[in-house]
């Protein structure tokens, strides 16, 4: 019974913290380098690298066949001698920006970097606008009765409570 007590969401972090080893990579064995350490940097190196036909998934969490041959080829560059630098700058030159999954700061991304912070601030805009809305509406006045109506009002009110 002690279940039902614990908060949901810490249910919740326990099933997707036990769920997190299931997320298994694309990379076939047939890919991997040899060399333990060129894998290692091959795998740190994808972990910055956008599968193109797949959208926001890394080319190593990738099962398309571009992602294949992007890690085919960034192993071949990285096999060939190139540092970690020239490897992903060959492939941003092959692929474009799109191809980083933290594209830098330039002019044709600066909507990218900068839309949250807009976001926000239309955001907060609005709900500023809407709150001063609300708190502005008045009610209206109740309309005034007459002497007559008053009596009326009260003798339904008492009639209504001695039930």
């Amino acid at each position: 019974m002690t279940f039902i007590k614990t908060p949901v969401f810490i249910v919740i972090f326990i099933c997707l913290f036990l769920l997190e080893p299931m997320s298994a990579s694309a990379v076939d064995p047939d890919e991997m380098l040899a060399n333990p350490v060129k894998e290692a940097r091959a795998r740190a190196i994808s972990l910055g690298l956008r599968c193109v036909v797949c959208r926001n998934q890394t080319i190593d969490d990738s099962n398309a066949p571009l992602a294949r041959d992007l890690r085919i080829l960034l192993r071949e560059r990285i096999n060939g001698g190139d540092s970690d630098e020239a490897a992903v700058k060959y492939l941003v030159d092959r692929y474009g920006p799109y191809i980083l999954l933290k594209p830098p700061l330039q002019a044709e991304t600066l909507l990218l970097w900068i839309s949250p912070v807009l976001l926000l601030i239309a955001a907060f805009a609005g709900f500023s606008h809407l709150w001063r809305r609300n708190n502005h509406a008045t009610v209206p006045a109740p309309p005034k009765l007459s002497v007559e109506e008053r009596a009326l009002v009260q003798s339904l009110l008492k009639n209504e409570v001695s039930r």
